[in-house]
């Protein structure tokens, strides 16, 4: 079963420093037919301005993964981390039994384009946690990269939940595949350029449920950028 989510058809916070592009609900943009999916809970697709950013503010009893797809974004927490989030960089955050963190935009010319995703965590109350780490064009070029996964399988960020997160970089004609187990589902989001998941034709911003079906088929149709959650 493939049911497809238009980008066009997100939610939409706009606060002129923020674009903000919300696949699930989120702040007052509230959808009780795209409220989550399985174990993932935000995909929020950010372009914020020169300058700008979000001051400090709570989290709790979440896995929060940032992908930036161009720019950079300066981070600090009360953890003691202050770091600077580029391009082809993830981040991961357990913010567990609570923390404080700010984002913003350091360039005074380039924005900052950038994913924000959420994934529940196993259970609550785990010690918060930090993890940042660059995985390379090459490395995604034509081919799934784990960059999330409980174990850390092949370098990837831990996060606490049965889930598992990939990034491939398409060029046009270009196609990877990846299986499903029975019982588990996939969550493809195109984060830029153009693709066809298993048949359907997705643009930036569209993503596709994937369930009830043997493996997930992406071909690039241009080049593209393109995550999928491998969920239970």
């Amino acid at each position: 079963m493939l049911t497809i989510r238009k980008g066009a058809d997100r939610g939409v916070s706009d606060f002129g420093w923020l674009d903000s592009r919300h696949t699930f609900s989120f702040g007052d943009y509230f959808d009780p037919k795209h409220h989550q999916f399985r174990t993932l809970r935000v995909i929020n697709d950010d372009r914020v301005a020169p300058g700008g950013g979000f001051p400090t503010h709570p989290h709790r009893d979440m896995e929060i993964l940032t992908c930036v797809l161009s720019g950079q974004l300066e981070h600090r927490d009360s953890m003691g981390n202050g770091e600077v989030i580029r391009a082809g960089e993830w981040q991961v955050m357990t913010a567990g039994t609570g923390i404080t963190h700010s984002e913003f935009n350091p360039s005074d010319t380039e924005p900052v384009h950038l994913l924000q995703i959420w994934v529940f965590p196993d259970r609550r109350g785990h010690t918060p946690s930090y993890g940042q780490k660059l995985f390379t064009d090459a490395e995604k070029a034509g081919k799934w990269r784990l960059v999330a996964s409980p174990d850390a399988a092949d370098g990837a960020l831990p996060i606490h939940q049965d889930a598992r997160v990939y990034q491939t970089k398409l060029a046009r004609g270009q196609a990877v595949a990846h299986e499903l187990r029975p019982g588990r589902a996939a969550f493809v989001h195109v984060a830029t350029g153009a693709a066809t998941v298993n048949g359907q034709k997705l643009t930036a911003g569209d993503a596709i449920a994937v369930e009830e079906e043997a493996a997930v088929t992406v071909t690039g149709d241009e080049t593209a950028d393109v995550l999928l959650f491998d969920l239970k």
